[in-house]
């Protein structure tokens, strides 16, 4: 069959394969562009391999959730071009969808290993940087399930998202909106909440900070018994901004968090992923 050459060229801008390569590809394929771009992947991924070790520093956070159940990614990409476009959108919505219906995935390489419509998003990653041309990374990954409903919220095109699993026996949007509220909270207010409650704060942070406040207080020149005092009214006013049923509802600075969510339930978990925070390639 004949095949032109606009489409040899639109070939190898996808794929950053030779000439010969892309146009064999697309004879084999009788012309069909996306089977080409498959063959040249098939035969060793084209160009689209060389890219893997670029950096990812773009992309978008995306979250799934129904029911009890939810998962949150990072997706890398090269360029914020990339990452704007509907098809990158779609593809991270995608690979959340099918790590979120599995569950229990609680690291990068279980979430490669996800099944995608019958190939591993591994596989669907691969495809994509063949089709678009640039290096694209599943940078971290968290999934969460819980008695009770999960939700979240991701801001803009997908530059901060959280998810929040509320542990509750009731149902229905007004629950529903509670904890899409709570996840609006988590990714808007300053400062970040560290833990859900006193209990849930790392033994280390509170020991850290108890530090710092009283090697402050001791250089004010104040006697040891005022110096404790000192310390302790400040480490709850650390608790009180730094866990989140402590904090000041967003929405409503008159009541706390921990009001919005009486009678209804309680946070079991939240995850907050702000594109970039993701450990360094």
């Amino acid at each position: 069959m004949s095949i032109s050459a606009q489409d040899v060229k639109a070939l190898r801008e996808s794929t950053g394969a030779g000439m010969m390569d892309c146009k064999r590809a697309l004879v084999d394929a009788e012309g069909d562009i996306d089977r080409a771009i498959e063959l040249l992947r098939e035969r060793g991924l084209s160009k689209a391999g060389k890219r893997a070790g670029r950096e990812t520093s773009e992309g978008t956070v995306a979250y799934a959730a129904e029911g009890g159940r939810g998962a949150i990614i990072e997706l890398g990409c090269e360029t914020d071009f990339v990452a704007k476009t509907p098809d990158f959108q779609e593809l991270a919505k995608r690979i959340v969808q099918a790590i979120s219906a599995v569950g229990d995935v609680s690291d990068v390489d279980a979430a490669l290993a996800v099944k995608v419509d019958g190939e591993t998003v591994e596989d669907v990653i691969k495809a994509a940087v063949a089709k678009v041309g640039e290096n694209i990374r599943l940078k971290r990954v968290a999934s969460v399930e819980v008695s009770g409903v999960v939700g979240g919220y991701v801001h803009g095109v997908g530059t901060l998202g959280v998810l929040v699993a509320l542990e509750t026996d009731k149902s229905g949007p007004e629950i529903d909106q509670v904890v899409r509220d709570v996840s609006m909270h988590v990714a808007a207010h300053d400062p970040t909440p560290i833990a859900i409650d006193r209990d849930d704060m790392p033994a280390e942070v509170v020991e850290k900070e108890r530090t710092f406040l009283t090697n402050q207080a001791l250089e004010s020149g104040k006697p040891e018994n005022v110096v404790e005092k000192m310390v302790d009214g400040r480490i709850n006013k650390f608790f009180a901004e730094h866990c989140l049923v402590e904090q000041k509802f967003v929405k409503d600075p008159d009541k706390s968090v921990r009001d919005i969510l009486t009678g209804v339930g309680q946070v079991a978990r939240f995850v907050r992923f702000k594109l970039g925070e993701a450990a360094p390639e």
